[in-house]
Order: C-alpha cells, then sequence, then structure tokens
C-alpha cells in the first residue's frame, strides 16, 4: 500500500494523490507540438488540489539544462544545473562542451565514482569471460542441489546489477550510462537466461560498453557471438540438422531492419531491389535462409560430451560439422556454397549493418530515447546519412549520437516522454544526494513491482520506451512508494548489513522555519525549475498542516512533515517528465 506523507491528514493526503493521479494518467497523451528554440514550454494537465486554486496552464520555460541533465543523464545531482551552466556563455556553447564531454568518457574525472566501486568490493566483475566460465559455471565447487551453488553460480550477474546503479547514480559519465541501458534493451538478454547467468557480465562490458561509441558492424558480430546471446536466442543448438530461426528473427526484426522493413510473407524474387541489388526490406524466406547462413554458430560448452573439437571453454565456436554448407538468398544477394568458415553468417551480418532501413531503425530507436515517443523525421533521416556516410568508420556511432543531441530538436522538445522506472528511481537518488555502497536487495524488488526490474525484460524486445508502458495506476503507486521509502531510509537491507541513506534534514538550511520557504528550496532542488503556482501551494500546504504558510514552524513539526513534503515533489508528474 502506498503510505501517506507522515503529518498530513488521510482525507487531504487521498485528495492530493487523487489529483496526481489524474495528472500522471494525462502522461499518456501525447506534448503539444511546441516551436523550435532553446525555450520549450509545455501544456499540464489541471488537475484539482486541496487548496482550489487552479494551476497554470502553462509552465515556464524549462532550462536547457534541465532537458540535458534529464535525458543525457538520469537527472540531475545537486549542483549539476549550475556546472552545466558554467560551460559556455550560450546554451548552444553549453550544450556542445557537454556532448563532447560526454561523448569523451575518458577525458572526465570520475574519481569520485571510482573511489565508491573500489569500496564496494566486488569479487567477480574483475573476471574475463573465460573466467567466469570457468568459475562460475564449468567449476562451480558447490553441489548442484546446495542453495549455495545459485548464490556462487549468479554472483556475477547480481553484482553487475549493483555495479550498473552504482554507476548511475553517482558516475559523471552519464552518456555512457543512458547508452549502456539503451544498448542493453537494444539487443536484449535476459538475466536467467539458460545456461549463462554469470557470462552477463561479460556481455555488458565486452560486447555493449566497449562498442556502444564505436562501429554498429563490429558491435553487432559481438553480440552475435557472444554466449550470452548465443544462449538466449537458442543460437547455441542450430546446426544444419535443425537450423533454429530464433536468433535469426530478431536479428532482422529487432536487431537491425526492425518491423518497419518487415514485407510479410512474399515470394523474394518479387521484392523490389535498390541500385545493388539488395532487397529493400525483408521477408520470412530471408529469415529462414539467415538462420542456414548462422549454423554452427555455438558456444565451446560440450554440452554432448561426445563431440569431436569441443571442449569448455564458454568461447564462441565455429563448429563446422553443423554449418549447412549449401548456398543461400538472403536480401537478394546470393551466397554461394562452400564459403570459408563463418563466411556466410559474416555475409548476413554485412548486409543488415549496411542496410539503409537498418540505418533509419537505429537512428529513430535512438531518437526515440533522446527527443521524444514520435521522433522528428527529420531527426531520424539526419542521423541515419551519419549512419550509412561513416558506416565503415571506428567511431560511427559516436557520430549518430552526436548528430540527435545537437539536433534543434533535442534543445527544444520537453515533455515529450517520462521517465521509465529505472530512470525514476535512479533520478530520485540522485535528486536526493541518497548514499549507498552496495545495494540492498529491496531496491531491485521495487523496480520489478514498477514493471523494470534491471536486466530481467523476458521477451528479446527489450523493455519499452513509450509513456504509453508506463503511465499506469500500478506503475505509478510503486514509483510513489520508492519515493517514500527512499526518503524515509526504509531500504536498509539487514541481513546482508547494506544501508542505504537519504538525509532530507540534514541537507536543508536549519534557518529555513517556514512552509513557504521550506517548499521553494526543496522544489527548484528537485525539479531544477519552478512549479505552477497552484502546484507550489499544493506542496506548501502539505508542509504547514494547522499552521499559517509563513509561519515559524516547531522542529518537531519539520523533523516529522519535511520528508513528507519531499515526498510529494517526488510524486509529482513534474518529476515524471523529461
Amino acid at each position: 500500500m502506498l503510505r501517506k506523507p507522515p503529518g498530513i491528514n488521510r482525507r487531504d493526503f487521498l485528495k492530493l494523490m487523487g489529483a496526481f493521479a489524474g495528472a500522471s494518467a494525462a502522461l499518456t497523451a501525447c506534448a503539444p507540438d511546441q516551436p523550435p528554440g532553446p525555450q520549450p514550454t509545455r501544456v499540464i494537465p489541471t488537475p484539482v488540489f486541496p487548496t482550489g486554486v487552479p494551476p497554470e496552464p502553462v509552465l515556464p520555460p524549462v532550462p536547457l539544462g534541465v532537458i540535458v541533465l534529464n535525458r543525457m543523464a538520469y537527472g540531475p545531482r545537486p549542483g549539476d544545473v549550475e556546472a552545466f551552466n558554467a560551460l559556455g556563455a550560450t546554451d548552444e556553447e553549453r550544450l556542445r562542451v557537454y556532448v563532447s564531454q560526454q561523448l569523451n568518457p575518458d577525458s572526465i574525472d570520475d574519481s569520485e565514482f571510482e573511489g565508491r566501486y573500489a569500496a564496494a568490493g566486488f569479487e567477480t566483475l574483475h573476471k574475463t569471460q573465460e573466467e567466469l566460465y570457468h568459475d562460475h559455471i564449468a567449476n562451480n565447487p558447490y553441489d548442484s542441489n546446495d542453495e549455495t551453488y545459485w548464490e556462487w553460480y549468479s554472483k556475477p550477474a547480481y553484482e553487475l546489477v549493483e555495479a550498473s546503479f552504482l554507476r548511475a547514480v553517482y558516475s559523471k559519465k552519464q552518456l555512457v550510462e543512458v547508452l549502456a541501458d539503451f544498448w542493453h534493451n537494444h539487443f536484449n538478454v535476459y538475466f536467467w537466461q539458460d545456461d549463462g547467468v554469470p557470462l552477463l557480465v561479460s556481455y555488458n562490458r565486452d560486447v555493449l560498453r566497449k562498442h556502444m561509441l564505436g562501429n554498429f558492424r563490429q558491435m553487432l558480430e559481438a553480440v552475435a557471438t557472444h554466449p550470452s546471446m548465443l544462449y538466449y536466442l537458442n543460437q547455441n543448438n542450430s546446426s544444419d540438422a535443425g537450423p533454429n530461426e530464433n536468433f535469426a528473427r530478431e536479428l532482422f526484426e529487432l536487431h537491425t531492419l526492425g518491423a518497419e522493413n518487415y514485407l510479410g510473407v512474399l515470394d523474394p524474387n518479387l521484392v523490389q531491389k535498390d541500385a545493388n541489388g539488395i532487397a529493400v526490406g525483408y521477408v520470412d524466406n530471408d529469415v529462414y535462409e539467415a538462420a542456414r547462413a548462422l549454423t554452427g554458430w555455438r558456444v565451446d560448452d560440450d554440452i554432448y560430451e561426445y563431440e569431436d573439437g569441443v571442449e569448455k571453454t564458454g568461447r564462441f565456436l565455429y563448429y563446422k560439422p553443423w554449418h549447412d554448407r549449401f548456398n543461400k538468398l538472403v536480401l537478394g544477394k546470393y551466397i554461394p556454397p562452400d564459403q570459408p568458415d563463418m563466411q556466410d553468417g559474416r555475409d548476413v551480418l554485412d548486409l543488415l549493418a549496411y542496410h539503409p532501413g537498418t540505418a533509419r531503425h537505429i537512428s529513430r530507436k535512438l531518437a526515440r530515447r533522446f527527443i521524444s515517443d514520435t521522433p522528428p523525421e527529420s531527426v531520424v533521416e539526419a542521423a541515419a546519412a551519419v549512419f550509412m556516410e561513416y558506416r565503415n568508420a571506428p567511431d560511427q556511432l559516436k557520430r549518430v549520437v552526436e548528430t540527435i543531441l545537437l539536433s534543434s530538436e533535442f534543445r527544444s522538445t520537453w515533455g515529450a516522454k517520462i521517465k521509465r522506472p529505472l530512470e525514476a528511481a535512479i533520478a530520485t537518488m540522485r535528486a536526493l544526494n541518497t548514499e549507498f555502497t552496495r545495494l540492498p536487495n529491496g531496491i531491485q524488488w521495487m523496480c520489478s513491482m514498477m514493471g523494470q526490474a534491471m536486466f530481467e525484460r523476458r521477451p528479446p524486445d527489450g523493455y519499452p520506451d513509450v509513456k504509453e508502458a508506463w503511465a499506469n495506476t500500478m506503475s505509478m503507486l510503486y514509483r510513489w512508494n520508492f519515493a517514500v521509502a527512499i526518503s524515509e531510509n526504509w531500504m536498509d537491507d539487514e541481513e546482508q548489513q547494506r544501508t542505504i541513506r537519504t538525509d532530507i534534514l540534514g541537507q536543508t538550511p536549519p534557518e529555513l522555519r517556514t512552509a513557504e520557504s521550506l517548499a521553494d528550496f526543496w522544489i527548484p532542488r528537485i525539479l531544477n525549475r519552478p512549479m505552477s503556482d497552484a502546484d507550489r501551494q499544493a506542496v506548501i500546504a502539505v508542509m504547514a498542516q494547522e499552521y499559517g504558510t509563513q509561519e515559524e514552524l516547531p522542529q518537531d513539526h519539520i523533523d516529522y512533515v519535511l520528508p513528507g513534503m519531499v515526498e510529494v515533489i517526488l510524486m509529482s508528474p513534474d518529476f515524471q517528465w523529461k
């Protein structure tokens, strides 16, 4: 159950939450069209507040620093907006400097985070892919019927979750963390995928993070040959005797061309071709032929024990006895028989990675993440043109991301997206300067209840990136519960002796003694911008209770009610927009 903030009577709290619920439901509606320019505004729904004061129909302009730090980052920590504003004399200059910094993460001093990471004492995250397989899968020292066996088996993946939260909350390399999340959702692998849970650490580090600002074709092959993906989409058992199309289908539908370029069940000879003779879209037969081209791409895991040339290293293995050696036809390209090892599969990856449809699909997904649920086609086309022009460049994806982030549409859009649950949880901890080193288990559980536990999307499509998927009652209620739990310091894990602390009183200037002054400190502190007057009055009323809005409050009242007032700001629709 959602707990009401302390000090507010039940009737007013329910009225206030009803108002916010109505506003949250309206998040599912598309934001109104906005003219280009550096100072966007948005129209908000009109809830009924306990004060009876109608809200302003339009909020003040949203500063560019707020836009940048809510979309290129997981929300600002205290001082981040001021640091952004110090990067230049104009918004355009500040944005260019910040984008350049974030796209060159090795230049960023991240010593604060690195100190926290070292203090966490992770035991498994330094291990290579081979070490992860050897230590936690092939040579697990515990009995398989013992609970300790499963704890040791899954420890690397659980530590990866902890480290990912730690990076997202504290690292200054925020764009890296946003992109790590983006690419994991794009090339989704489920936490508990069969046979290779510990290898998720390597997949995240050696594939997604390594290539996120690099070349898409190289990333695509790194994904296709990593045991995490080979296990997850059943490629590990795909042979000429029975090609498994799971990976091949998602390779077309999700990873490259996208459903937007699917032409259905057609004769491939009837599909329109471009000037190079390559099909403009794909049909089912292309999936089947690609599955044949990829047979024999598997893991060196000796699962059948009787196979010659197969060991138990956990590495990628091209197993020639399983490969379909005959000719294929994919996207209009004839693939001859008996090519060199892996050439059939690499031909397919080339066709897909260099296809204009893939350029548009990837660019649209990136623009959706960084701008709006329905990104402007002008930005998509501009990014796709860069994708194609630099398709062989080692920094191809870096250039594509830069094109999107420096677009006028990025600067001039606000409120066309809402934070997904993970983003809201991390943004809450960043805004409140929450302190932790090792993550209590309850954090991941709460994210699961919101609908987005990290790395736990079962279907291969990844977590949705549109507001309709998240602006629902249960997800919002658990966001509010999370805000309460973090503000009230309820998330400690006593069994594992892990603590997480938010010192709201300690961060509040002691000279602030009235409901009005306390609200006027915490509203911009959390949102980095004003609320509408009606919303501000509602927050002040929560703090004031039976006292006047400008009356000096007793200390015990402040101690008891202030966290509840902060929670209400975090529950507001204003905090959900990005």
